[in-house]
């Protein structure tokens, strides 16, 4: 009985100690991590909207991390990469639309 709960006091342990480790699968855009959420608008699966967050952490890494979340999604979609950018990564400095430290970004995947 000990030893079960030695096992699995270790194996907590380690679950927890692996969740405060950065994922192999993240990408760093700029040398910063972002947070990055797509979703669809009005329900098209071609049309999508992204936040990309912390965009005061890096705006050129903002930029490229909704760049790659958005060729992701349109390759999984339509097996494109394809895209018509309605508010694009690379819009002007000026044309691009922060809010509450979040990038902004939209467009539609060209199937």
């Amino acid at each position: 009985m000990k030893i079960i709960q030695i096992s699995l006091a270790v194996v907590l342990g380690a679950t927890l100690l692996s969740a405060c480790a950065p994922s192999k699968d993240r990408i760093a855009f700029d040398g910063k991590f972002f947070k990055a959420k797509l979703s669809k608008v009005d329900k098209q699966r071609d049309q999508f909207a992204i936040e990309v967050s912390p965009a005061s952490a890096s705006i050129e890494g903002a930029r490229e991390a909704g760049r790659y979340e958005a060729i992701k999604y349109c390759i999984a979609q339509y097996g494109t990469s394809s895209i018509t950018w309605v508010a694009g990564p690379d819009a002007d400095g000026a044309a691009l639309r922060v809010e509450n430290d979040k990038l902004q970004l939209r467009g539609a995947c060209k199937p």
